[in-house]
């Protein structure tokens, strides 16, 4: 069998967790069946990450140079769709690469698998950031799902999404294989020579790791709920820290947001961390080990793998009830999950984000105030990682996704 993989990240441009979940379930894939990724960003060299054989990179279309993202993203996607002829199924993932997979799979008759890790009618703010070229994306991605073989959520919640903003999909093609971790990859330090190794990097971005922590990692954009948690933080205890591994903002409004919120939130307590720089791995594994808990405010989180990857180094995880996230999250076990009601206009914003806050405060001081408590939830969650949510099972559910098409009668 041979599947073509279409995904705009790819190591070495991974930008967020569908990039980290092509990449590691290609890895695992290449081990059962022939692997061919088609990514962005350009050619790969050999050798270099991302440069393993069978991975072609597409650079962007010099002709649609100083066009709206959102066409010179689908340049890109004609090119892919013209190369996966041989391959026996085509596999998707977001709406950068869906439309490569829909039209190549209609070019060359064959099935397309799509894998959905977030949607683009639940991310309207997108507006601010590709204009007209939102309604493109958008368009781009019903297209594929509605023509889809199948389709993979990476939660019950969000497939659940899918089928209320795709109601017209067969339930039966849309099914749920969870995002995984590697396991080996992330974990805490533990003998001597890594632990001095994670001190020295911790002390050098400037925290303390006698001190208590609260730590966040992702993008700055408006669906992982960064505004709300540097709100709420302002009223933790004085000496606990709060780590925000936070970059890549969306747009210029939501930079300038954050940036104002931090300000004012330095104005009001000391030992706030604000790393912007996407850190290497054993850098943000020693940040994490670091830590006293993990928080994930998202108002739009289909899963999360960067939960999974905080529970894999040992944290417990206080998180928003919403998508995926209480898949992940055992609610007092490896963690507290933060009640929110959502208003229904697609934005994921809190009906009273003020309560949200003080629910997302309360969670969070419990927790941080309480060393053992997190200590155990943290063990609890590195077992329900290594329990649930290994690659190697993420690779088996897909290739009975994929062999299932392939067996089924073709319209």
């Amino acid at each position: 069998m041979r599947v073509d993989i279409l995904t705009r990240e790819y190591p070495p441009y991974v930008y967020g967790g569908a990039g980290v979940h092509v990449a590691e379930l290609a890895a695992v894939l290449r081990e059962r069946i022939d692997v061919r990724v088609r990514c962005f960003d350009g050619p790969r060299e050999p050798g270099s990450p991302g440069g393993e054989p069978g991975v072609q990179g597409y650079a962007e279309l010099a002709e649609l140079a100083g066009a709206n993202p959102a066409l010179r993203t689908l340049g890109v996607d004609l090119a892919m769709a013209g190369d996966v002829g041989g391959a026996d199924l085509v596999h998707s993932h977001t709406w950068y690469a869906n439309l490569a997979g829909h039209l190549g799979g209609l070019l060359h008759d064959v099935p397309h698998v799509v894998s959905a890790h977030s949607l683009e009618p639940l991310r309207p703010w997108k507006a601010e950031q590709l204009g007209g070229g939102y309604a493109v994306s958008s368009w781009a991605e019903r297209t594929a799902y509605e023509g889809a073989a199948a389709v993979i959520a990476v939660s019950a919640g969000m497939r659940a999404d899918i089928l209320r903003v795709y109601p017209q999909l067969d339930p039966e093609r849309v099914h749920v294989v969870h995002n995984g971790i590697d396991l080996d990859s992330w974990q805490r330090p533990t003998d001597a020579a890594e632990l001095a190794r994670a001190e020295a990097t911790v002390r050098r971005l400037g925290i303390d790791p006698e001190r208590p922590a609260v730590v966040f990692v992702g993008r700055i954009t408006r669906q992982k709920g960064l505004p709300h948690l540097l709100r709420a933080v302002a009223g933790l205890p004085p000496e606990v820290q709060v780590v925000l591994c936070a970059g890549a903002p969306d747009t210029p409004e939501i930079a300038a947001e954050v940036d104002g919120l931090v300000e004012r939130l330095r104005a009001r307590r000391e030992g706030v961390v604000w790393i912007s720089e996407m850190l290497p791995r054993p850098d943000l594994i020693a940040v994490l080990a670091a830590g006293t808990v993990f928080v994930c405010p998202s108002v739009y989180e289909p899963l999360g793998i960067v939960n999974l990857e905080a529970m894999a180094v040992g944290l417990p995880v206080v998180g928003s009830a919403t998508g995926g996230i209480p898949e992940v999250v055992d609610d007092g076990v490896t963690g507290l999950l933060v009640p929110i009601e959502q208003v229904g206009d697609g934005t994921g914003t809190p009906v009273d984000p003020a309560r949200f806050e003080e629910d997302l405060l309360d969670r969070l001081t419990a927790l941080v105030t309480d060393p053992e408590r997190a200590r155990e939830m943290g063990r609890a969650s590195r077992r329900r990682v290594e329990d649930h949510f290994s690659w190697a099972a993420v690779a088996d559910r897909t290739l009975d996704v994929y062999r299932a098409v392939l067996d089924a009668p073709r319209p």
